[in-house]
């Protein structure tokens, strides 16, 4: 049997949410290093104020997808650009990170750390209920003395990162070239919606569901990026092939930085989200809307699983994570039947 013929066993619990009206919609696609990809859609686009069908060539807010897809991705080219340096402070980079003091500990973190996630920073905090426009903000940011306390997965990691990119590439994240299927920018009337955002007063079709990163202009480090299916495949692929980054740095992005990190990914480890049967080299990553992306390099395959989960709301049950575990052990049973 090939591919596109095993991926309906693999689909059908997706199915079932969406049939349930756990979920309005979901893609999932499958691809190998070899190129062979299958992709199943189903379900709505926006069910509220009125029904659309999802279709394959819709966009997905990525939400924290955007830190390893954009985020992790772009750090690492200028890395091997020889434009950045993993374990150099960040206020080599950031001159003004903390001024007003020298011995703030924001200015000895490095971009190994941040993208680790090993840093004393909080995992997230209001900042768009400041009220500040785009550029202030970003001084904010850059000015905060952060509450400090145990590492954590962390939002401002990546907003720093984010800020870090803008400032050496001097582009905003906004204008960053991206490949085929990726975008800040994303036609309104091909995107998936989110949730009903009553800080916005409307349901969030087109724009980027993450507040914080609406306030920063409609795009940051840690979330602000949309993708197709097959744009979100397609960054799998180019991984899988290491086609991306020096053969060191891929060696570096797949190794465990701290506790369960990598340099931006998660790795595979007990319980974790991308379900049972995968290669000890298995690296993956979550979206708060509901997506999902996981690459098996050892094994030569890659997920991702795209849903809509918060529209029209994030405050209710959906059985996402049991489905994206769910659907991470079919996959590996279906790749190790071959």
């Amino acid at each position: 049997m090939t591919l596109d013929q095993k991926i309906d066993d693999v689909f059908s619990i997706a199915l079932e949410r969406i049939d349930a009206q756990a979920i309005p919609g979901a893609a999932l696609g499958l691809i190998t290093r070899n190129g062979d990809r299958s992709v199943r859609i189903a379900g709505f686009a926006q069910i509220e104020p009125e029904k659309i069908k999802l279709t394959a060539s819709m966009w997905f807010d990525l939400a924290s997808l955007t830190k390893v897809i954009f985020t992790t991705q772009r750090c690492l080219e200028l890395v091997d650009a020889g434009q950045i340096d993993l374990d150099v402070p960040l206020s080599h980079y950031l001159p003004d990170l903390r001024q007003y003091d020298l011995k703030a500990v924001e200015r000895q973190l490095t971009v190994r750390k941040l993208l680790a996630h090993n840093t004393s920073l909080p995992a997230v905090e209001p900042l768009y209920t400041l009220g500040q426009d785009p550029e202030t903000l970003r001084a904010y940011i850059l000015q905060r003395d952060w509450p400090k306390g145990a590492s954590v997965y962390s939002d401002i990691n990546f907003i720093l990162l984010g800020l870090l990119i803008e400032r050496v590439t001097t582009i905003p994240l906004r204008e960053q070239k991206l490949p085929m299927g990726l975008s800040f920018t994303p036609p309104i009337d091909q995107s998936a919606a989110t949730e009903f955002c009553t800080w916005r007063g409307r349901i969030i079709r087109g724009d980027v569901h993450d507040e914080n990163a609406f306030a920063l202009g409609g795009a940051a480090g840690h979330a602000g990026l949309f993708g197709t299916i097959d744009g979100v495949l397609d960054h799998a692929l180019r991984i899988l092939k290491s086609e991306t980054l020096s053969p060191s740095l891929m060696t570096e992005m797949m190794t465990p930085q701290f506790n369960n990190r990598t340099l931006g990914w998660e790795i595979n480890h007990e319980g974790w989200h991308g379900g049972e049967g995968h290669s000890l080299k298995t690296i993956g990553h979550l979206g708060f809307t509901g997506t999902g992306l996981w690459i098996d390099y050892e094994g030569g395959y890659a997920w991702t699983l795209l849903t809509n989960r918060v529209h029209p709301s994030r405050h209710r049950e959906t059985g996402i994570m049991a489905l994206r575990r769910e659907t991470g052990r079919r996959v590996a049973s279906l790749f190790k039947a071959q």
